[in-house]
């Protein structure tokens, strides 16, 4: 196995148990070796009360993009727990799809600073970003 190989089974594993994303309906599209992308298709599940994509969305996306980043190059036998995250809004859209790209920025033992882009897909083509973020990981013991 690779180690993009080692990587996307170690987010797979991970992605399988988090409630919240199937709940959702988030869907890992890649895991390499410090870097993740994430797709959250529009529903009523991850809307805001003008029918546009809620915040909450787009930062639970981008944290989960980036906090997987981070994951792929933690020691083994390691978890990261995000410490912080300081998200800038862009814009809020409706309908189509958004996508989330996570990557490691520095990776330490104990902590890894990663950064996240969120951008909407519309249906009928055009791209355009909805959020930067930018994390702070910390590798904590696995426990299970």
């Amino acid at each position: 196995m690779t180690p993009d190989d080692i990587a996307h089974a170690r987010v797979k594993d991970s992605f399988m148990r988090q409630g919240m994303l199937r709940h959702l309906g988030v869907e890992l599209l890649q895991a390499r070796l410090g870097w993740v992308e994430l797709r959250l298709p529009y529903s009523d599940l991850v809307t805001q009360q003008q029918g546009g994509f809620h915040g909450g969305a787009m930062g639970a996306l981008a944290d989960v993009a980036a906090g997987y980043a981070g994951l792929t190059v933690a020691p083994q036998g390691s978890e990261v727990a995000t410490i912080e995250y300081k998200i800038n809004f862009l814009a809020a859209f409706q309908g189509g799809h958004l996508h989330a790209t996570g990557q490691v920025v520095r990776a330490g033992k104990r902590i890894i600073v990663t950064t996240a882009m969120v951008t909407h897909h519309a249906p009928d083509g055009p791209v355009r970003d909805c959020a930067l973020m930018q994390q702070t990981l910390a590798c904590v013991a696995k426990t299970y």
